[in-house]
């Protein structure tokens, strides 16, 4: 199904500027409490990922609600009844990082290179987090690091949340997904949960000073059965997910080319 952009006014440079203001108050004083707790539940990466959970799941409403977001969740059972999995989004907007963290069941977490570890506080707070780090040098390190995230995800049952498009839009449309997630389905023996977000650059558009308060309608997909999955064939499955993506979003959202290139 489609959903009209949001028609309201939106807020101005003033109000945008309070609600980053406050925004960034709400996440020192978070991180404050969340890093030494993570500190203290080093030795079990479970209940690190776990708490990053909960921070998400209390910072994230605080954070798009600053922004008059109402998140209108549809078929909000598939996140929960396909546990784990890979979760995959479009990216299109400032409000998706926070809308991913607050839907993100319990264990699931995200993943990314692992020179995010090397961003100041940010990349170690993620790494203190316990989320997952992929090795991008060359391929054999690839391959083992691969191995590694897999042994990880069955150890502590994890879902991953992951935005395979890797950057957002900037005009709101589709864009062509990487294939890590393909190999990560793979790898794990998880199904792809497609997560649809309508209309989120028109209510938080990345770089942009300005939002846009009202509904945003996030649809969850019906799970794509990876079990017949080859390596060798992950472009022809990235573009399945990419179709479903891309048949479910409005005609102002979706791609122009009908089939993207595979990058």
């Amino acid at each position: 199904m489609a959903f009209d952009p949001p028609h309201g006014p939106s807020r101005g440079a003033a109000k945008t500027a309070a609600l980053y203001t406050v925004a960034i108050g709400v996440l020192i004083v978070a991180s404050l409490i969340y890093v030494p707790l993570c500190v203290v539940l080093l030795p079990s990466r479970s209940l690190r990922i776990r708490l990053g959970n909960v921070y998400g799941k209390l910072v994230g409403p605080l954070i798009f609600g600053l922004a008059g977001i109402r998140p209108v969740i549809h078929n909000p059972a598939r996140i929960t009844a396909n546990f784990p999995a890979i979760y995959v989004c479009n990216h299109t907007s400032t409000a998706d990082m926070w809308l991913g963290m607050w839907l993100c069941p319990y264990g699931g977490c995200g993943v990314a290179k692992q020179e995010i570890r090397y961003l100041p506080f940010f990349g170690q707070a993620y790494w203190l987090s316990g989320h997952l780090l992929l090795d991008r040098g060359n391929r054999e390190n690839a391959l083992a690091s691969m191995a590694k995230v897999r042994r990880v995800m069955h150890k502590h049952n994890l879902g991953v949340w992951m935005w395979p498009e890797g950057t957002r839009s900037q005009d709101g449309r589709l864009r062509p997904f990487k294939k890590g997630f393909v190999h990560l389905a793979i790898a794990a023996g998880l199904p792809v949960v497609p997560v649809v977000f309508h209309n989120a650059d028109v209510h938080w558009p990345s770089k942009q000073f300005r939002t846009v308060p009202g509904a945003l309608h996030i649809e969850v997909l019906e799970p794509i059965d990876t079990k017949d999955w080859k390596p060798g064939n992950a472009g022809e499955h990235v573009r399945v997910t990419w179709q479903a993506f891309q048949d479910a979003l409005s005609d102002r959202q979706k791609a122009l080319l009908s089939r993207p290139k595979v990058v």
